[in-house]
């Protein structure tokens, strides 16, 4: 008999990497697993793999950075089983630029889309469910850079995976009344497929040292087997040979010139086209009126200079 044996859980980006150890791990322990994910080449070969080692999986692709596409699968899953214990948010991506000036509009809503809507909608989509149940347990997959913010993963990761830490406490600060919980793993470095995108290529070398995917799938059996008056909201976790201690792997900054040659110079041709304003007259100082003789004007200051005292 095995710890989970009844359970359906959802297990989102289980094609490779973590969610793939995840969703393998969790099929031993007797769950039935539904494995998610934008291919389903490489789900199908999971679900294959867990089927021959005895296991139970159901293969529900799709992409989850659509609202409908969570739903679509609850819905499904609902159906099927009646039934939806543990949902594993796994889904996402990073891309190859990640700098303020590299990144665009559209990579922007690739990677937010990915890592952030992905969760939010599935974590929508399992909540009734589980609150029928008065049950239910939600993990997700955020990062080092959802606590601390580095130029490796690049702005638009590093914000989304914040949010992620985000979403799992206010789900335990709402939740908790209807008997679920929600637990946010903040990994560093795993040697996962994520590791191609990395704008400076990373060694056989340097992945051996890093957290590998089983390494997390023996910390999801931590928190789904625990018991359920246990709510583990938060792990930090690292390989000890932690690069982000070294800064190795942020690109290198890049300085902008303050203003083109070519602008500037335009700049001085338009300043100099520019029309001069004419100088403002200055009135002549103690110079008589042509046609007052100098002694009248004297008489005549004197005159009002007796009247004013």
């Amino acid at each position: 008999m095995g710890q989970l044996d009844g359970n359906i859980a959802w297990v989102t980006g289980a094609g490779s990497g973590i969610g793939e150890a995840v969703a393998i791990r969790l099929a031993q322990l007797g769950a039935t697993v539904v494995l998610s994910g934008r291919r389903r080449e490489p789900l199908a070969d999971v679900a294959r793999r867990i089927g021959e080692a005895g296991g139970n999986a159901w293969v529900q692709a799709g992409d989850l950075s659509r609202s409908a596409t969570a739903e679509r699968i609850a819905r499904a899953i609902d159906k099927r089983y009646g039934r939806l214990d543990i949902v594993v948010n796994n889904a996402g991506l990073n891309l190859l630029q990640r700098s303020w000036e590299s990144v665009g509009a559209a990579g922007v809503d690739a990677v937010l889309g990915a890592n952030l809507s992905s969760a939010f909608y599935c974590a929508l989509a399992a909540l009734p469910i589980m609150r029928r149940q008065q049950r239910g347990l939600l993990v997700h997959t955020s990062s080092w850079a959802g606590r601390f913010v580095s130029r490796l993963t690049g702005p638009a990761y590093a914000a989304a995976k914040h949010a992620v830490v985000a979403m799992s406490h206010s789900l335990n600060m709402e939740e908790f009344v209807n008997g679920i919980r929600s637990t946010v793993l903040c990994p560093a470095e795993v040697a996962t497929p994520i590791m191609d995108k990395r704008p400076q290529p990373v060694s056989a070398e340097e992945r051996a040292r890093m957290l590998q995917p089983e390494d997390m799938a023996t910390l999801v059996e931590y928190v789904v087997t625990a018991p359920a008056h246990v709510c583990i909201n938060e792990v930090l976790i690292s390989p000890a040979w932690n690069r982000s201690y070294l800064g190795i792997g942020a690109p290198p900054l890049k300085v902008s010139a303050a203003v083109p040659a070519s602008k500037a110079a335009a700049g001085s041709r338009a300043k100099k086209a520019m029309p001069k304003k004419p100088a403002a007259k200055k009135p002549a100082a103690n110079k008589p009126a042509a046609n007052k003789p100098v002694a009248k004007k004297r008489a005549s200051t004197k005159a009002s200079d007796q009247r004013t005292r």
